[in-house]
């Protein structure tokens, strides 16, 4: 009885100390939720204004011609996932990796029909572990990262979509809700077909040409929806590991209890034992 009591004894304490682990996470996550989310939150206007300024400028150039704007028949693509680079966020790395590999097992019958960039470890290792062709990665992101981070891969994933290396570009990532809600979505980036004729062209006049400049400003609007969405992807980072670390948390509680529960019933049981025992030796010797 006394062994078994100090096994409920270090399993309570193994416990405790879990609690602690996962309540210091919890915190820590919540913290840089705030800043994520004020960061996604002030990406977005910028995003939907250079749409804008886009959109304005292809509808006022008739006959405008760019690789980013035209449909091509469909023989090689191009997907863009981002991930994290650490686990304990609930399902936030799975369900985006699930996602983009169902549409690979529907849509593509070999490594050669598609191309992957990477942001993010946990998303490299799953598609390296399966051979997946991984063109360019990016890991070890700060927590507040800067366009600067990831101009490299976003150049390139744009840039080679220009140049006719595949015909269409997909990018997936956890859109932010809020800390609970966290939507895996999958979007075509390019080519940029929706902006074209969307919206009045304003009265603006541009050097050298409204086709200089649309040439200069498609690459930018492609790589600012990457950057959105990776802003995107970090606040809902640290939401799901604060949700996922407060549920740790919580289950730790409810094992202590049962533990200190089992613990108290079995110390009970064993003075009931020692005072039938001292009460038999006194029985026996009157």
């Amino acid at each position: 009885m006394a062994t078994n009591m100090r096994d409920i004894k270090r399993e309570i304490k193994s416990k405790q100390n879990t609690k602690q682990i996962t309540k210091a996470m919890e915190l820590v996550a919540a913290s840089r939720l705030r800043r994520a989310q004020e960061a996604a939150l002030a990406a977005r206007p910028y995003a939907e204004k250079m749409k804008e300024v886009v959109a304005s400028i292809a509808a006022g150039t008739k006959g405008v011609k760019h690789p980013m704007l035209e449909s091509r028949p469909i023989k090689k693509t191009g997907y863009l996932i981002i991930t994290s680079d650490r686990g304990l966020a609930g399902g936030y790395n799975a369900n985006i990796i699930r996602k983009l590999t169902l549409m690979i097992q529907e849509k593509h019958k070999s490594t050669d029909e598609y191309v992957l960039f990477v942001i993010g470890r946990k998303g490299r290792d799953h598609f390296r572990r399966r051979n997946m062709p991984i063109v360019e990665e990016v890991t070890g992101l700060p927590d507040s990262p800067s366009f600067a981070d990831i101009k490299s891969i976003a150049s390139a994933a744009v840039g080679n979509f220009e140049q006719g290396a595949y015909d269409e570009l997909y990018l997936f990532y956890n859109e932010f809700v809020n800390a609970l809600t966290q939507i895996p979505t999958a979007k075509r980036l390019l080519p940029l077909e929706e902006v074209g004729g969307s919206t009045a062209a304003a009265n603006y006049e541009y050097e050298p040409s409204p086709e200089g400049v649309l040439e200069v400003l498609l690459p930018k609007y492609a790589e600012t929806l990457i950057y959105s969405a990776l802003l995107d992807g970090k606040a809902s980072e640290f939401g799901a590991r604060m949700t996922a670390m407060g549920n740790a948390t919580k289950n730790a509680t409810k094992m202590i209890n049962n533990l200190t529960l089992t613990y108290n019933r079995a110390r009970q049981a064993a003075i009931t034992q020692e005072i039938s025992e001292i009460v038999a030796g006194a029985n026996a010797q009157s």
